[in-house]
């Protein structure tokens, strides 16, 4: 069951301003004045979504009320009405091989091994005895379920892993050092041709789109070894130049329309370091950029890239609560670091995206530890399908609510002169979304621009997207201002 009500956060608009007059013995208001440059129009975006993986993995096998309640959490036009997924085609362990891949993250592989083969060199994608399409039901589950909130769902397959046996250690979690590469020498036809068939397949079992295929995930860091709790492989830049062109190749064989991203690289500067060692033609196979925003050090320089290279740039993945905030579903704390995360996202690096990575995640205070605040909504993915499973609903949640109900695909980015707030503008032109956040412990009452009136919509520790009397921020919170534009006067 859903708990009730949850808490979280509120917020306003723009330029700061001056303190306003408050009522004897309240804290004084400050005034932020908004001031969007129309002038200045960003990129079309094109939603939000989230990383299915490990939560897919497990909960698309869950009872179908919970699993469908989920989704309406999560993809419905009464939740945070995402339209974006991110489908991970799993390398898949070794038969046999001892569990030890934290709970949902065994994400199965589409090969099947025949029997009596051993060693490594078994393979062959061209046998269709050597594929599996009955693999991943719980991750598949979420297409369709996808398919069937989102008129026009933006699906984007990736990898982390190479299938156990185009591996150097044996292992999906990584080599047994931290900085080698994991695909054995050679094999980036032969992954590539394994990803290929997967898009190709899931399109045509499930009725689905995948624009982008992204083979490499965080590539160029040292989080993948052979004893980690999750799939994931390390690549130098130029591995990951080999893979990126094998993929396209891959694709463009398959006479598939899906087009090759990365390098989902886990901040920009790390993007940056990667991109610098590309060769053209690796860039050139390249049709959508992802950088990850886990830290925030040179984001305008991704984003500069992307301008330079006429290229699509998407935020593919975070997820920020408060550090060292214990697990705590009411956590207002962790709901302002998710909000004030986005804000700078979108204002420093202006993707056309922005990703969650896992909506859904365990809960974590076990065993006498203090847990954290990962997830919007957090579950027991240790329970059997059957269950029970109690769905809770954080404060991140109704963070996430504030931005994703209300700029919606289409909209498009502009410029607002005030660090924490971001805008967004309609189609039309007639409608402008600004979303502020208040993380400190004065109000912050709003003053709208010239020609514009509207509404206001507030999380809080009290509230959860609920509309609000006054255009003002209250402590600690975030603001939806939801402004129309006024008819002139003649």
């Amino acid at each position: 069951m859903i708990p009730s009500r949850r808490a979280m956060l509120g917020a306003g608009l723009a330029l700061a301003s001056g303190i306003g007059v408050a009522a004897a013995g309240a804290e004084p208001e400050v005034s932020v004045r908004l001031s969007p440059a129309f002038d200045r129009p960003g990129p079309e975006f094109e939603g939000w979504g989230t990383a299915l993986a490990w939560f897919a993995n497990v909960s698309g096998n869950w009872n179908e009320p919970v699993r469908q309640r989920l989704a309406d959490l999560l993809y419905g036009s009464g939740g945070l009405g995402w339209t974006i997924g991110r489908y991970n085609i799993g390398g898949g362990a070794r038969p046999g091989a001892e569990p030890g891949l934290r709970p949902g993250a065994a994400v199965e592989g589409f090969w099947r091994q025949p029997e009596g083969t051993t060693g490594d060199a078994w393979w062959r994608p061209e046998d269709e005895a050597m594929w599996d399409w009955s693999a991943d039901a719980g991750q598949r589950w979420w297409l369709d379920a996808i398919k069937a909130r989102v008129s026009d769902p933006t699906l984007e397959a990736f990898s982390n892993s190479p299938p156990w046996f185009m591996t150097v250690s044996g292992k999906v979690s990584g080599a047994q050092r931290a900085l080698d590469d994991n695909l054995r020498p050679g094999h980036e036809a032969l992954f590539a041709a394994y990803l290929a068939r997967v898009v190709d397949e899931l399109q045509r079992r499930h009725g689905v789109a995948f624009r982008t295929l992204s083979p490499v995930n965080e590539p160029n860091t040292d989080y993948w070894f052979a004893d980690n709790r999750q799939e994931g492989a390390h690549w130098s830049p130029a591995r990951q130049a080999a893979m990126f062109i094998a993929a396209d190749t891959a694709l463009r064989a398959r006479g598939l329309s899906t087009r090759v991203s990365g390098p989902d690289e886990t901040n920009s500067s790390t993007f940056l370091a990667d991109w610098a060692e590309y060769p053209p033609a690796a860039r050139r196979a390249i049709g959508q950029l992802n950088v990850h925003s886990y830290g925030t050090v040179n984001q305008t320089g991704v984003r500069d890239v992307a301008r330079a290279s006429g290229v699509r740039l998407w935020m593919s993945e975070d997820d920020t609560p408060m550090d060292k905030d214990p697990e705590n579903f009411d956590s207002v704390s962790s709901a302002l670091a998710l909000a004030e995360h986005i804000v700078l996202d979108l204002k420093r690096l202006e993707p056309s995206a922005w990703v969650f990575w896992q909506a859904v995640e365990d809960l974590s205070a076990r065993n006498g530890g203090a847990g954290s605040n990962w997830g919007l909504i957090k579950a027991d993915l240790t329970q059997p399908p059957a269950g029970p499973q109690d769905l809770h609903v954080t404060s991140k949640y109704w963070a996430m609510a504030q931005f994703s109900r209300f700029i919606r695909p289409g909209y498009r980015l502009i410029f607002v002169d005030d660090i924490d707030t971001v805008g967004a503008l309609s189609p039309n032109g007639q409608e402008l979304v600004l979303v502020h956040v208040n993380g400190g412990l004065s109000a912050r009452r709003l003053v709208t621009p010239p020609g514009w009136t509207g509404r206001a919509v507030v999380s809080d520790a009290a509230r959860h997207a609920e509309p609000s009397a006054r255009l003002v921020a209250p402590p600690r919170s975030v603001t939806t201002l939801v402004m129309r534009k006024t008819a002139a006067k003649r």
